[in-house]
């Protein structure tokens, strides 16, 4: 998807082969992502998703090809400075989680930069108001609720101050009001200017809040545009043996019979053109009466 803004991340005939495979995980990717973006990567288990992000903070390098970060090849920096610019949350927050107390977490990447103590306090308590988990910080991390720990894993991310966040699976394991908390923290992290990428499997969670959605299959990126053309489309998500959401669905089945908008990822966007047609259906019939009267 090519786009106006300058990018901060961008792929350039990328390819990734795993030492002792015989095949790529990742073949020819071009891709840029503009700063301040919120998009997703979908695709089925073994796609390439999670390689290609690992690729942007120099926890992979290409086999081929280059990745930019910020200016930077990453053949040519080291991971100290990508982590700066890229950070990256695993799709189980606990893989990243050790220190004995909630602030000491979220202190130890600061810590390990260097940071001076006055500062890092600074940026640790920023970092826990963000997630809102100020009142938290003196408790035991695995005392914590999954959607807790998963909010730790970001605060983490963010006292470190990257402009790019990329969350791996931030919903798994999580209930609806889970899911709607942390969803709402990354959204607000991108209107403050960050750039969020999510790697996903809920393709509700990607119509709701994603405006581009990149599709990975075999490697490949096969679809990169906006979350209505990409999500609406059920033959290229086919392709990934993806599925739109339910409503997409119910909606697109309804335009092939009776014309209903087709354009629908969110049950509040079907409700809306439901009740649209509704009332227009409303007047319509109302009107007829009237007009064969003055006739």
């Amino acid at each position: 998807m090519a786009t106006d803004r300058d990018p901060i991340v961008a792929a350039h005939g990328v390819s990734f082969r795993y030492a002792g495979s015989d095949a790529n995980a990742l073949e020819s990717v071009d891709l840029a992502i503009a700063r301040g973006e919120f998009l997703a990567f979908v695709g089925q288990n073994g796609a390439g998703k999670t390689t290609l992000a690992k690729l942007f903070n120099g926890l992979l390098t290409p086999t081929t090809g280059d990745v930019v970060v910020d200016g930077s090849s990453t053949h040519k920096v080291g991971i100290d400075f990508l982590s700066k610019i890229v950070g990256y949350c695993y799709q189980n927050p606990d893989h990243q989680i050790f220190s004995n107390t909630v602030r000491e977490e979220v202190a130890f990447g600061l810590k390990h930069h260097g940071v001076p103590a006055a500062a890092a306090a600074e940026s640790v308590t920023e970092a826990l108001r963000l997630v809102g988990l100020e009142h938290q910080a003196d408790r035991y991390p695995f005392l914590l609720g999954r959607g807790e720990r998963q909010k730790l894993a970001v605060a983490s991310i963010l006292a470190l101050g990257p402009p790019v966040l990329v969350i791996d699976e931030p919903t798994t394991g999580l209930d609806l009001g889970g899911t709607r908390s942390i969803m709402r923290l990354l959204r607000q992290l991108n209107e403050s200017g960050r750039t969020v990428i999510i790697i996903t499997h809920d393709m509700n969670v990607v119509a709701e809040y994603a405006p581009r959605t990149v599709v990975i299959s075999k490697g490949r990126v096969i679809r990169d545009g906006s979350t209505r053309d990409v999500l609406t489309n059920e033959a290229a998500l086919r392709e990934a043996f993806l599925r739109p959401p339910q409503i997409t669905r119910v909606a697109l089945r309804l335009h092939e019979r009776c014309g209903f908008p087709a354009g629908i990822l969110t049950v509040d966007e079907f409700l809306t053109a439901y009740r649209s047609r509704a009332a227009n259906t409303t007047t319509r019939a109302a009107a007829r009466p009237a007009s064969r009267g003055q006739g």
